[in-house]
């Protein structure tokens, strides 16, 4: 079976988010004022052959805990599609 991971990796609430700050404080130079937090992460595709749902799964989850994000400070989550 053919999947399509979706994954997003985020800073974690925690931890400092200078890049966000950055843009929200552009768009308050911008007169836009109504944004009152921003954080900046990563979108990431894989696309994977499995056996089941549940091997993706295994697979993508090893990815991101392995190569995708930095656990210490980020962290993430995936939705699988059938294509």
């Amino acid at each position: 079976m053919k999947f399509l991971a979706e994954i997003n990796v985020m800073p974690q609430k925690e931890i400092l988010d200078p890049q966000g700050k950055a843009v929200r404080i552009g768009l308050q130079n911008l007169d836009i004022h109504q944004v009152a937090d921003v954080r900046i992460g990563k979108h990431i595709q894989l696309q994977l052959e499995a056996s089941s749902e549940a091997e993706a799964n295994e697979i993508v989850t090893n990815a991101c805990k392995k190569l995708l994000a930095n656990l210490i400070m980020e962290e993430f989550d995936f939705v699988l599609k059938t294509i």
